[in-house]
């Protein structure tokens, strides 16, 4: 299974930046993860953050006591935790996040419900990443297209 997207293929060979899979398992484990925790793990350590499963709240756990001894063994101390949503967006099948609507009129886009409903959660996750302000939005566009939308 391929886990990154064309528009991470510029940086995906290096990990130099915290790809969408491993930003969905922080948001699904309630860890903050700053970019110089990540840039002090080995390819091997980023590997396995890519590939180790993190999708019931077993697995979240494991995933987060990993990712918080590898962060405490390269700083001293844990990462910042967060609070994790019982009923993230990216799992709603009835509605589609108003930024990502408002994002995609940018670009004179609509996405219907059928469509965001084809989506993956990692695609719709990706997406409501993308679409926020705080965010460097130059691979919005770039994901739609990937995503056929």
């Amino acid at each position: 299974m391929d886990h990154f997207f064309q528009f991470e293929q510029e940086f995906v060979e290096s990990l130099h930046c915290i790809p969408m899979i491993v930003r969905l398992k922080l948001d699904s484990c309630g860890v903050k993860l700053k970019l110089n925790h990540w840039n002090q793990f080995t390819s091997p350590e980023k590997q396995v953050l890519v590939t180790m499963a993190c999708e019931t709240p077993e697995e979240a756990n494991l995933y987060r006591d990993f990712l918080q001894t590898l962060v405490t063994e390269k700083t001293g101390s844990p990462a910042k935790t967060l609070p994790i949503d019982d009923h993230p967006a990216w799992l709603n099948n009835e509605q589609i996040p108003v930024e990502i609507q408002e994002k995609a009129a940018e670009f004179n886009k609509e996405i219907t419900l059928e469509q965001w409903n084809q989506l993956t959660p990692l695609q719709r996750f990706a997406l409501i990443k993308l679409s926020r302000p705080s965010h460097e939005n130059s691979n919005f566009y770039p994901a739609l297209q990937e995503f056929n939308l």
